[in-house]
């Protein structure tokens, strides 16, 4: 059995996984009672002709295909208001989430305010905010990922930037976990070489993150290891072959798998990269890519024994710490991604307000050694300067 069959899993929702299964769409809108749904994704996806096979499953519900794409790379609060009032004004009953992780976040996030009288900065995750949501207001999202990269498609909760103060907050609440994921390696063929190495190093990195992050997750753990075997195999693929439809394949679970596995943690890597996309409005998956490195060194001491294990289970030549490091460089270098913030506009004036936010960012409580603003302080000046490994 190839990894572009087929199959229906249960973890930790129900997912539709194969080629060609968005065919699937109406049945599922029809077991969650969704008769008239709105497609939230973002103005790229809704430009292109993954939308129009999306808008051609749809046909069979009998009703116009409401949409809703006005969604920034990163998506803001304004987004998500706009979202609400367009699914209140068009009286939709259910969402479809449609995209990569921007239009995936802010679906989830439409779905959980079209029932909610408070405002979205209220469910914030911290301590138990997600107890004031009404959630029996909240509309069903079944999740359509055209990107393998996130994970939101299995995902309890959603990043949007608060504009007031450019950080990225974590909405959450467990019913956001879309009931139905129909995951389609079909629907990424068309997405460009430079999305595809990206997103593909985010999802490297929620399974990096999520297999070092501090705790004893022995499940996630093993899911991690998995996952980063099937990118260490199939990214370069993906990338370079865009119709190979087993490594499509591979990366849409590699994905899947990495936002399982970190529901033990995450760490450094996205508590700068959130910082870095909140006020900068840097992709996501460049910006980690970018970290990646400049973390993995910092957070030696406490990894080097798991990072030698990960080493050997995918192969590379010499199985060490460095080796391993030495790998992650040549993937940036071959996908064309900066080796500095620098590159990415972070400057040095920029490190004490940076530091401190990815110090409070919830990304930081289960990075594997104790982080301080200190800490934080010579990471960003690292990754400012090039220091390299």
């Amino acid at each position: 059995m190839t990894i572009a069959s087929h199959a229906n899993w249960n973890y930790p929702t129900a997912v539709r996984f194969g080629p060609g299964r968005i065919q699937e769409l109406p049945e599922a809108c029809a077991s969650l009672g969704i008769a008239r749904p709105l497609v939230v994704t973002d103005p790229g996806i809704h430009a292109l002709p993954v939308f129009r096979t999306v808008e051609g499953a749809l046909r069979a519900l009998g009703e116009p295909v409401g949409v809703f794409s006005d969604i920034q790379a990163n998506p803001v609060g304004r987004n998500i208001e706009d979202g609400v009032r367009h699914f209140d004004a068009g009286k939709y009953d259910g969402v479809i989430a449609l995209g990569g992780g921007s239009a995936l976040d802010a679906a989830k996030a439409i779905g959980l305010m079209v029932g909610q009288q408070r405002p979205l900065w209220d469910f914030e995750d911290v301590g138990a905010n997600w107890r004031r949501v009404n959630a029996d207001g909240m509309a069903p999202v079944i999740a359509v990922p055209t990107t393998s990269g996130t994970g939101s498609e299995v995902g309890r909760a959603s990043v949007i930037v608060d504009e007031a103060t450019h950080t990225k907050k974590i909405i959450f609440h467990p019913k956001m976990l879309p009931p139905v994921v129909i995951a389609d390696p079909e629907l990424t063929l068309g997405l460009p070489a430079h999305i595809t190495s990206v997103v593909g190093m985010d999802a490297l990195s929620h399974n990096l993150e999520g297999y070092c992050a501090a705790g004893n997750h022995p499940m996630a753990d093993g899911i991690a290891l998995e996952a980063i075997r099937l990118v260490a195999s199939h990214l370069d693929q993906a990338v370079n072959d865009p119709a190979n439809l087993e490594a499509r394949s591979a990366m849409m679970v590699a994905s899947l798998m990495g936002a399982t596995a970190f529901q033990k943690g995450l760490g450094a890597m996205h508590s700068m990269a959130h910082v870095v996309g909140g006020h900068l409005n840097t992709h996501h998956g460049r910006t980690i890519a970018v970290v990646m490195p400049y973390v993995l060194i910092a957070n030696r001491d406490a990894i080097e024994p798991r990072i030698v294990r990960l080493a050997r289970h995918i192969g590379i030549e010499k199985p060490t710490f460095d080796g391993f490091l030495r790998w992650i460089c040549d993937l940036r270098e071959r996908y064309s991604i900066p080796n500095t913030l620098a590159d990415l506009g972070v400057r040095s004036h920029h490190i004490p307000a940076f530091a401190d936010a990815a110090l409070r960012d919830p990304s930081t409580g289960t990075n594997p050694r104790p982080m301080s603003l200190v800490d934080f302080e010579q990471l960003f000046d690292a990754a400012i300067q090039g220091v390299r490994p």
